[in-house]
C-alpha cells in the first residue's frame, strides 16, 4: 500500500510545498528576515504561538516582532528590564505577557550560554533533543505556568509546534518555504509534526494506527514516512496537512 501512496503523496507535496503556501501560514513571519538568528528567533516565537486561527497566530507574531523593533536577535542580545514592559500586556490564547517575558529571558540565556538555538537543540535522538532543549530553556528562573508552552515528549507530548519549527530550520529543498539554515541536524532525523489535520489524513491513508496524537504516534507516523523517503520523511507534512485542511478525503485518494 505504501508503494501505491508514494507517487500520490509526492504529487501533493509538490502542490503544497511552494511559496504560495507562505503568506497564510505562521512561517511567513521568519520569512521577513534574512539573518539566521533573526529567522530562528522569530520562527521559534511564531511556532510557539501556532495554535488556533492562523490569521490570529500571524497577527500575534507580528505584534511580537513589532515590540522587538523588527530586529529580534538584536533585541534578545541587548534588551534591559525596562524594555520588557510593553510585553506585559501581550496575550495569545493562554500565552500571556508573563509567559512572553519569561520566553525572552530564556532566549537571552540560550544565546549567552549555548551560542544560539541550533546549539541548544544538539543531539542525535529526536526525542532527547527536545527534552534536553526544554531543560536548557528553563534553566533560569521561570514561571511554573510557562512550562506548558514548550512541549515535553518525555511526557509523551507530540511536540507538534517544536517539530514544525525544526522542520522550518532544517529542511533545505530549494522550494523556498523551509529555510535550511541549520546544518547540525539532518532532514532524515526530523520527526513529522502531528496535529488533528495531519493525524486524520494519516489514519485514513493507513500511515498511522495509533489513536491519540502523542509522541508514540509521531514515531509510528515518521517511521512509515521514512519508508517513502528515508532522506526527507517530513516533506510529507505538506501533503498530510494540506489534504487535511483543504481537501475532502475518503479512505483512498
Amino acid at each position: 500500500m505504501l508503494a501505491e501512496l508514494k507517487p500520490i503523496l509526492n504529487k501533493k507535496v509538490a502542490f503544497y510545498n511552494n511559496r504560495g503556501f507562505i503568506d497564510n501560514d505562521p512561517i511567513s513571519i521568519p520569512h521577513r528576515f534574512s539573518k539566521k538568528e533573526d529567522i530562528e528567533i522569530s520562527g521559534f516565537l511564531s511556532a510557539t504561538l501556532a495554535w488556533g486561527n492562523r490569521k490570529s497566530i500571524i497577527n500575534s507574531a507580528k505584534t511580537l516582532m513589532l515590540y522587538m523593533d523588527n530586529a529580534p536577535y538584536d533585541f534578545i542580545q541587548n534588551f534591559r528590564e525596562a524594555d520588557l514592559r510593553i510585553f506585559e500586556s501581550f496575550a495569545h490564547r493562554t500565552f500571556n505577557g508573563d509567559d512572553c517575558v519569561t520566553f525572552l529571558w530564556s532566549l537571552k540565556h540560550i544565546y549567552e550560554k549555548y551560542g544560539g538555538l541550533e546549539n541548544a537543540f544538539s543531539g542525535e535522538d529526536p526525542r532527547q533533543r527536545i527534552i534536553q532543549f526544554r531543560k536548557k530553556f528553563f534553566e533560569k528562573t521561570h514561571l511554573q505556568r510557562t512550562l506548558k508552552h514548550v512541549s515535553d515528549p518525555g511526557k509523551n507530548s507530540a511536540a507538534k509546534r517544536i517539530n514544525m519549527f525544526l522542520r522550518w530550520m532544517v529542511r533545505k529543498d530549494g522550494q523556498g518555504v523551509d529555510f535550511g539554515v541549520w546544518e547540525s541536524i539532518s532532514a532524515s532525523n526530523l520527526m513529522c509534526p502531528l496535529d488533528i489535520h495531519s493525524g486524520r489524513t494519516a489514519r485514513k491513508l493507513g500511515l498511522l494506527q495509533r489513536k491519540p496524537n502523542d509522541w508514540k504516534a509521531v514515531e509510528e507516523l515518521t517511521a512509515n514516512l521514512k519508508i517513502l523517503d528515508p532522506d526527507d520523511p517530513v516533506k510529507y507534512d505538506y501533503a498530510l496537512f494540506g489534504i487535511g485542511v483543504h481537501e475532502k478525503l475518503s479512505s483512498r485518494l
